[in-house]
C-alpha cells in the first residue's frame, strides 16, 4: 500500500515551512535564557493503534520527571484528548483559530500533572488557513514557551494537517501495531515525511505486542525496510506490551499510567519516556528496590 499526498510538492513545502514559523523557532530562547519547549509529535498510518492513549500517558510519565508538559489534540477531525481523560472543554483549538478566544484560555490543568489543548473536532483545514488566521495562530503557540516539552496527538493517515505537523516538529514518533494493515501504513507515513531535508528525526513505537520478540522482530522489519528503499533511519523507541488495563481505563477515563501504575502498559510507558530522556530506568527504585537488592527478596 503506497501513500501520498494529494497536493503538488511546492505546496506541500510551503504549508509545512509555514507551520514550522509556528512550531520550531530555535534561533531564539526567552528573556530567562529557557531553550524553546522539545515537541514530540506521535501520529499513525493507521487509526486505531492507541496513539492518543500513549500520547496522554507518555505525557503524564514526563511529569512524574518534574516536566512541564502540554499536550495538545492536533486531531481536527476527530479530537479525542479530553474525552479519554473525561474532561468536556468549553473552548477548544477551533475558537483559536477563528480569534475567538487565546491559547490561555483554552489550556485545561488536569489532575494529572499535564495540560491538554482541546483539539477542534470537525475543523480539518488548519493547513489552508488565510495568512492573517495564520499569523495569529502562530502568535497564539509561541505562548506555549513556557512548557518542557509539547506532545502533539496528530489524526490517522497522511492529510496533509497531519504531514505538517509531522514535518514540523522535533522528532516524530510513529505508532504501529504488528497487525500486517498497520505495519504497511506506518511505512506509508515514514515514506511520505522521508523526503525532507530539515525533517524530524523519526521513531518508531510497537504497541499491543505480546512479547519482547515480538515488538523487535516488528521493529526491525519496519526500520530495515526505510533503510532500503527510503535510505532514511528510524530509531526503534520500544514497544508497549497488549494489556488488559488499557481498555479498562479508557472506559474509566483514567490514564493507565495512573490507575494501574504497576502494569505491563505503565511499565513499557515509562520505558519509553526514559529514552527519550536519556535517562536510566528501574521498575522499582529507592528503598523497596535496596532492600530487594540487599535480600534478594523476589516477593
Amino acid at each position: 500500500m503506497i501513500y501520498k499526498a494529494t497536493t503538488t510538492n511546492g505546496v506541500q513545502k510551503d504549508q509545512a515551512e509555514r507551520l514550522r514559523l509556528i512550531m520550531k523557532n530555535r534561533n531564539e530562547t526567552d528573556r530567562a535564557g529557557k531553550s524553546h519547549p522539545r515537541i514530540l509529535t506521535i501520529s499513525s498510518g493507521k487509526g486505531g493503534v492507541g496513539k492518543t492513549n500513549i500520547a496522554i500517558n507518555l505525557g503524564i510519565a514526563f511529569a512524574e520527571e518534574g516536566k512541564r508538559v502540554v499536550v495538545m489534540d492536533a486531531d481536527l477531525g476527530l479530537a479525542n484528548v479530553n474525552v479519554i481523560l473525561g474532561i468536556i472543554p468549553k473552548f477548544n483549538l477551533y475558537h483559536v483559530i477563528r480569534k475567538q478566544k487565546r491559547i490561555r484560555d483554552i489550556i485545561v490543568d488536569t489532575q494529572y500533572g499535564i495540560q491538554i489543548i482541546a483539539g477542534a473536532s470537525g475543523f480539518s483545514q488548519l493547513a489552508n488557513l488565510q495568512d492573517e488566521d495564520r499569523a495569529n495562530f502562530v502568535d497564539e503557540l509561541k505562548s506555549l514557551a513556557y512548557a518542557d516539552i509539547i506532545i502533539i496527538d496528530t489524526g490517522a493517515g497522511v492529510s496533509q494537517n497531519v504531514l505538517s505537523f509531522l514535518r514540523a516538529a522535533d522528532e516524530a514518533i510513529i505508532v504501529t501495531t504488528p497487525e500486517p494493515t498497520a505495519i504497511t501504513d506506518a511505512y506509508g507515513i515514514i515514506k511520505s515525511i522521508s523526503s525532507e531535508v530539515m525533517g524530524p528525526n523519526i521513531k518508531l513505537v510497537v504497541n499491543r505486542v505480546n512479547s519482547m520478540m515480538e515488538g523487535k522482530k516488528v521493529a526491525e522489519r519496519v526500520i530495515n525496510i526505510a533503510g532500503q528503499f527510503l535510505n532514511i533511519k528510524v530509531d526503534n523507541l520500544g514497544f508497549i506490551f497488549e494489556d488488559s488495563v488499557v481498555p479498562r481505563a479508557v472506559i474509566k477515563q483514567d490514564p493507565f499510567i495512573k490507575s494501574a501504575p504497576k502494569s505491563k502498559a505503565s511499565e513499557s510507558i515509562r520505558h519509553l519516556k526514559s529514552r527519550l530522556l536519556d535517562i536510566r530506568y528501574t521498575e522499582e527504585g529507592g528503598l523497596g528496590r535496596f532492600l530487594k537488592n540487599l535480600f534478594g527478596s523476589k516477593g
